[in-house]
């Protein structure tokens, strides 16, 4: 009796879908000054910061994970990613990339590993569900800088952001532990590591070290391109999947000003919010007003960090369809996005005292000078904070393995107390 309402549910879509794709057109046909308009503004939301900010990762993480680097890394990360997220170490290297890129840098990154055979399609669902965050281009310059005037509360927010993030993470790996208590087999499984805790640091280092090495020779090895050909690889792997976002993007703003038209009774923030996340934010600022406080307010920046959690239908679309191999499904992909929301809310209201302080007392580094213009800069804007991006991706890296060097020292501490 349980699978009744979902088999119902796979005869149906189709139709729905067909319906759903009709009313958008027939709204389409009956306003087409106001939807060409809303195109627009989903083709410059793409244009000036989706593509500058995602081009450079996209390509970086293909070419890396043929040069091998990120298996290696996969190996020095796991005693920290195994345990926390209950996933891969080369999982380290999505959440990173997710982290600093954006969505869908993440899920593409967990597809990959999963074409690849180094993850399983649940452990490939959870991962993309774990790497779903917003750009931090979004909430540095769109929201911090050019929609609340304050790079410090956009500092604030990415924070929390982050910090809700990994706390949804390590929740669903801990139900999904619970429900599989024995994980799918991983290329590098963490027996070893406990293994050879007791051993002496040098050698358990260089042993680390040696099966990081083999690794990402293994995997030069079998992927056996050249570097003009990865680079042409990349070149136009990169550009067809933003194309796709693109259409997305641009198809969601239409959804969006239909709905508008559609449900007037709706708050245009909640519409806005639940289909698009930089359509959202917007929206949720220019409303703020009729918040207590404003949009600085408690309940106005709890609003704002829980919408960035949802991330809107489009950017999780954009996920499902990097992960169609792998057979993830939407109900919980979806419910990731609304325990980040949920988490991001909370923080937001429980460290609104020391965000309101920090925009008192911010460095001189957090104000505006450092941030790229964000009013009519457009795509230079976005592409001159690229360096940042790519500095902080490499710090995360580099964090990532520094805690996983701590974690496996403690638990070799432990197991040789015992």
């Amino acid at each position: 009796m349980s699978r009744y309402p979902a088999a119902v549910l796979r005869r149906t879509a189709p139709f729905l879908s067909g319906g759903i794709a009709l009313l958008l057109a027939g709204a389409i046909i009956q306003s087409p000054e106001s939807s060409f308009a809303a195109s627009l503004q989903g083709l410059k939301l793409w244009w000036t910061l989706v593509f500058p900010a995602l081009m450079p990762f996209l390509m970086l993480s293909e070419m890396l994970n043929a040069s091998g680097f990120v298996h290696a890394a996969g190996v020095l990360m796991e005693p920290l990613i195994r345990p926390l997220f209950r996933l891969p170490g080369s999982a380290g290297w999505a959440l990173a990339l997710g982290m600093t890129s954006g969505f869908p840098g993440g899920a593409h990154s967990a597809a990959l590993l999963h074409k690849q055979g180094r993850l399983s399609g649940e452990e490939a669902g959870r991962l993309a569900s774990l790497a779903h965050f917003a750009s931090p281009v979004t909430i540095l310059i769109v929201i911090g800088s050019a929609m609340l005037h304050s790079p410090a509360i956009g500092y604030g927010l990415l924070a929390i952001h982050w910090l809700a993030g990994l706390a949804a993470g390590i929740t669903l790996s801990r139900r999904a532990s619970r429900r599989d208590t024995a994980p799918a087999a991983a290329p590098t499984p963490p027996q070893p590591l406990s293994a050879a805790a007791g051993q002496g640091s040098p050698q358990r280092r260089s042993s680390l070290t040696r099966r990081a090495m083999a690794a990402a020779a293994e995997a030069r090895a079998r992927d056996g391109r050249g570097f003009g050909r990865l680079l042409g690889d990349s070149v136009a792997s990169a550009v067809q999947n933003l194309m796709l976002a693109g259409g997305c993007i641009i198809a969601f703003a239409v959804a969006a000003h239909i709905a508008g038209r559609l449900l007037p009774q709706l708050p245009g923030s909640l519409r806005a919010g639940l289909l698009e996340v930089h359509l959202g934010a917007q929206a949720l600022v220019s409303a703020g007003g009729a918040l207590p406080g404003g949009i600085t307010g408690p309940l106005g920046l709890a609003l704002l960090s829980a919408l960035l959690g949802w991330g809107g239908l489009c950017s999780q679309l954009l996920a499902l369809a990097a992960l169609k191999p792998a057979g993830v499904k939407f109900l919980p992909f979806a419910g990731g996005r609304l325990l980040h929301g949920l988490y991001a809310f909370l923080l937001a209201l429980a460290f609104y005292r020391p965000l309101m302080a920090m925009r008192q007392a911010a460095l001189p580094a957090f104000g505006p000078a450092y941030l790229p213009a964000a009013d009519g800069g457009g795509t230079m804007a976005v592409w001159s904070f690229t360096p940042e991006l790519l500095l902080a991706f490499l710090a995360l890296l580099c964090g990532l393995i520094a805690c996983s060097g701590a974690a496996l020292i403690i638990s070799r501490r432990y197991l040789r107390s015992r």
